[in-house]
């Protein structure tokens, strides 16, 4: 109790003015608040903002390494890639020359319609209609309407399918009965021919 009074004494007789007075005791407590009010000011200050640069420095260091390792992948197989470009393109030039040139539609067209008369069909519209051009290829519809049995107009649809050198595709086709007592169908619909651009 003396001790905690003696130093409550010495509390209230410190002279602020004169710190060479104060006690060693006194001092080092000084010291230490000093001390502890530095450090977190220099923590607050400096070191925070730094250890929040520092976590934003290692997730940019992540994202930069999996870039990296990407990139090198990448360059690592770009003779590759190169080749598989080559022979890509090289298949695109053959699968493209397999479709007819502009000069040669006109008789696919007469094909298309020989097929249909050689399965017994009966044409009753053939129109080709305007020729939509795209990067490569050309595309040209043709209305069709012709009238036959079901097996005939099968057998049509598959003949020009087997058709050398073309693509056609039966974009939309409706079948109906032109005569519900004889079995005669009616079929309306629009093919797609296709052929390539030259340059």
């Amino acid at each position: 109790m003396q001790i905690n009074m003696d130093w409550l004494n010495e509390l209230q007789n410190v002279d602020i003015n004169d710190p060479s007075s104060w006690s060693i005791g006194f001092k080092a407590i000084i010291a230490f608040v000093v001390s502890i009010l530095i450090l977190a000011a220099g923590y607050y200050l400096i070191i925070k903002d730094q250890g929040l640069e520092l976590e934003q420095a290692r997730a940019e260091e992540q994202t930069l390494k999996a870039t990296f390792l990407d990139k090198k992948a990448l360059a690592v197989n770009l003779e590759s890639y190169k080749l598989q470009m080559v022979e890509a393109e090289e298949t695109f030039g053959v699968l493209l020359k397999q479709l007819p040139n502009q000069t040669e539609v006109p008789d696919l067209l007469i094909d298309i319609t020989q097929a249909g008369l050689a399965r017994g069909l009966k044409f009753d519209r053939f129109k080709p209609e305007e020729v939509m051009n795209h990067d490569y290829y050309a595309e040209m519809p043709v209305s069709i309407t012709v009238t036959g049995a079901y097996h005939q107009i099968a057998e049509f649809v598959s003949d020009i399918a087997a058709l050398p050198r073309i693509i056609v595709l039966i974009d939309t086709f409706k079948l109906t009965r032109s005569d519900p007592e004889s079995g005669v169908l009616r079929m309306v619909a629009v093919t797609k021919t296709y052929h390539y651009l030259e340059e």
